[in-house]
């Protein structure tokens, strides 16, 4: 199988979280860029999101790497492995930004989250966390 460039694994995480995001009545609008504070905008019932979407490719992959001052509070962040090396359905691990903390661990070369951590944690599948207000993100329209 061919290897995914970087820039389009991150671009197929953001598509198929929309997607997931629109399926469970969400609106959905996506930002444009690389250097953006947040990757999408989410509203249902009056409440509006914000998402930043993290991306993997592969099943056997450790975590998402990330270093510790990108970490944002009070958004939602969504962990996409791609599953793409099996061609299997995507998995969704859907976190707070304190969660994220929580599973974050730092090195002296980079940062991560780890994939099993967050399956421990319960945070595979958690849609229904979306709906739930964050200080200070979720704003009421």
């Amino acid at each position: 199988m061919a290897e995914i460039s970087k820039n389009s694994s991150g671009l197929s995480g953001e598509y198929f979280v929309a997607a997931e995001l629109y399926r469970r009545g969400w609106s959905v609008g996506i930002t444009i860029g690389n250097a953006k504070a947040i990757d999408m905008l989410a509203e249902k019932d009056g409440t509006v999101t914000q998402i930043q979407v993290k991306t993997i490719y592969r099943t056997k992959s450790v975590g998402w790497p990330i270093d510790k001052q990108q970490i944002k509070r009070g958004i939602f962040y969504i962990f996409v492995n791609l599953m793409a090396d099996k061609m299997e359905s995507p998995e969704y691990f859907i976190c707070t930004s304190e969660e994220v903390i929580k599973h974050h661990r730092q090195y002296k070369t980079r940062g991560i989250v780890n994939i099993s951590s967050l399956k421990k944690d319960k945070c595979l599948g958690a849609w229904d966390k979306l709906g739930q207000p964050l200080t200070p993100n979720a704003i009421k329209c």
